[in-house]
């Protein structure tokens, strides 16, 4: 998700529809004078402040949009914080890069600082990238009008990260202890790296993630 890019374009593009079903679509026709911090995707919120909180058994996770942006690939990017724990203790935070596409408000993934913790210490970065660095190129984070079949990659770091997804429904109702909510986005998350591996997302308009596997949202919202 390849050669340098154009003074014009990141990135090339092979257009979803004349995808053949086995594709997914690694690289994508964004102008780079549109990509940056402004925008709104419905199903992909990134106001500074927002925040969304979940929880599975003694798991939970915290993800905050930051005020702070940062340059990735000659883009300014929205930092997002996302906090794993497990059992009450900090297993691993990544500050992901987002930027939007203005003319679309399609999202896209510029990259990952991966610290990932062991009782209490850190021990290592594994995951991170940033497209432009050592072959890595962004991908798609999510579309602002996702439609079933369209297949994508979200990022493309060669032996690093190469998670994909699939669009498989966009009217699921969904519960959790945040509330009930219908019109949800489906979608599998897969790798070409890790064969087998498989996840489930659900997002919805106005909120974003309501679910990630077993992982439910509980709270949302600006702090």
């Amino acid at each position: 998700m390849t050669p340098r890019f154009a003074p014009v374009f990141l990135a090339l593009a092979l257009v979803l529809p004349a995808q053949t079903a086995k594709e997914w679509q690694s690289t994508f026709p964004v102008d780079k004078k549109n990509l940056g911090i402004k925008g709104d995707n419905p199903y992909f919120p990134l106001t500074p402040g927002y925040k969304l909180f979940y929880r599975h058994e003694k798991n939970t996770e915290t993800i905050t949009v930051l005020a702070e942006t940062k340059v990735i690939d000659g883009v300014e990017c929205r930092v997002v914080e996302d906090r794993e724990d497990k059992s009450g203790r900090l297993f691993e935070r990544t500050l992901d890069y987002f930027a939007i596409d203005s003319a679309s408000n399609d999202v896209y993934y510029m990259g990952e600082d991966v610290t990932v913790f062991k009782n209490g210490k850190e021990s290592g970065h594994e995951g991170a990238w940033l497209s432009g660095v050592k072959g890595a190129r962004f991908g798609m984070m999510l579309p602002a009008n996702p439609k079933v079949g369209q297949r994508f990659y979200q990022e493309w770091a060669p032996g690093v990260g190469m998670d994909r997804i699939e669009v498989k429904s966009v009217g699921e109702k969904i519960v959790t202890p945040a509330g009930t909510f219908e019109n949800a986005v489906l979608v599998e998350e897969t790798s070409a790296l890790e064969k087998g591996l498989k996840d489930l997302k659900w997002y919805v308009r106005g909120v974003g993630t309501v679910r990630d596997e077993e992982m439910l949202l509980v709270s949302y919202g600006t702090k």
